[in-house]
């Protein structure tokens, strides 16, 4: 099986320690800022591409820049990168999410993807001016999606259930691919969801036992659903020349980090209604001490951050031994960050993929001649792995 790889645009800034942010935790909570501008986030969506990234993912929410927006100014300054944008159900009517992502693809070229954001925070949802509760959300999602994906098939749409309405509903102009749906959800409420829509169901880095054991239970539901999914990972990536300089870095992260600002960070994520996020606090329990979960996962993120919280950590060829280890699991694509972004994706980019490439895991998404002189042509070596344990 050959292996996708996506990066990720810190659109609500970038440091070179964790930038805090997502999940009721406001940005600014940790690191220093690198601002989110135009500029730096093309850097990136750049980088990303040259180096063989298939896409970007952007978050959504109040404390990051708008997705929507974003992406469609970057489409300006690449030429492969895809953007894998957040569709947040019920926040606009499904008719004209369907006409904004028929646009999107259209003018992009075909290089759209959709990350279905049903919404796990209940206060951040009121701001917006969204009422429901996280059972009502996901039924409000399925009937959103339902209405989306017959106008992307060139239907007519007339809906009247329980929290949607349309009326003869019609797109003028169809997406050319229609977009492929990403779901990611951990809670009895979002797998059946997931099961009937989604073209790839996404989890975060949990360790590898629990992801066979989520991917299972989505096998199941999908296949009740007479449907098959794709799978993906969310992780961070801290990958070096040698396992010891990987773990001294992700100990730098954590510098001159208080137990204070974790325990606000953490009393924040504790009023989450995120079943994954609560996955992702029970790695760490709110404490530093015996972070790496499982060989290689580092749950050190978390402390400071909302969403995704754990990292692969150590040498070019550990991690890529990690990343095979997911893959045999039936993970197909991996969405990665690190800290700084710009940086991160040069070591990961030079660092793994070379070593993916040789063993028959990956390769360039760019034309082959293209690929031959965009892509570093050494794979760096691995040195003996240190304790994790750096003081």
């Amino acid at each position: 099986m050959t292996l996708r790889f996506d990066w990720f645009l810190p659109t609500n800034g970038d440091g070179r320690s964790v930038v805090g942010g997502g999940h009721g935790v406001a940005t600014g909570s940790a690191g220093a800022i690198r601002p989110a501008s135009l500029g730096y986030l093309g850097q990136i969506a750049r980088s990303a591409e040259q180096l063989g990234f298939e896409a970007a993912l952007t978050p959504t929410g109040a404390w990051c820049e708008d997705a929507w927006l974003t992406t469609a100014m970057l489409t300006e300054v690449t030429e492969r990168l895809k953007f894998l944008v957040a569709f947040r159900p019920g926040l606009v009517s499904p008719t004209l999410a369907a006409q904004m992502a028929a646009t999107f693809q259209r003018h992009s070229r075909g290089r759209l993807l959709l990350n279905v954001v049903t919404g796990g925070e209940s206060a951040e949802q009121r701001a917006y001016g969204d009422f429901l509760d996280k059972a009502q959300r996901y039924q409000r999602c399925a009937e959103f999606l339902d209405i989306v994906t017959r106008l992307w098939r060139g239907q007519t749409v007339s809906h009247d259930g329980t929290h949607l309405r349309v009326e003869g509903a019609h797109l003028a102009r169809r997406p050319d691919p229609a977009p492929p749906l990403y779901f990611g959800g951990s809670s009895a409420q979002a797998g059946p969801v997931a099961a009937r829509y989604a073209d790839v169901y996404l989890t975060w880095g949990e360790p590898p036992a629990a992801v066979q054991a989520k991917l299972a239970w989505m096998d199941g539901l999908a296949r009740e659903a007479g449907r098959t999914l794709r799978y993906g990972i969310r992780l961070h990536v801290i990958t070096r020349d040698t396992a010891h300089e990987a773990w001294l870095q992700a100990h730098r992260l954590l510098d001159g980090i208080d137990e204070v600002m974790v325990r606000t960070v953490q009393e924040r994520l504790a009023h989450s209604e995120s079943e994954g996020q609560r996955r992702m606090r029970e790695l760490h329990g709110g404490s530093a001490e015996n972070l790496e979960v499982a060989p290689n996962l580092w749950a050190g993120i978390g402390l400071l951050r909302g969403g995704a919280g754990t990292a692969l950590v150590g040498s070019h060829a550990e991690v890529a031994d990690r990343i095979e280890e997911y893959a045999a699991l039936g993970i197909s694509e991996f969405i990665l960050s690190g800290y700084p972004h710009l940086e991160e994706a040069y070591w990961f980019g030079e660092g793994v993929l070379p070593i993916l490439r040789q063993r028959g895991r990956w390769r360039h998404p760019a034309p082959d001649g293209e690929a031959r002189l965009t892509t570093s042509a050494f794979a760096p070596t691995s040195g003996p792995a240190e304790p994790a344990a750096v003081p």
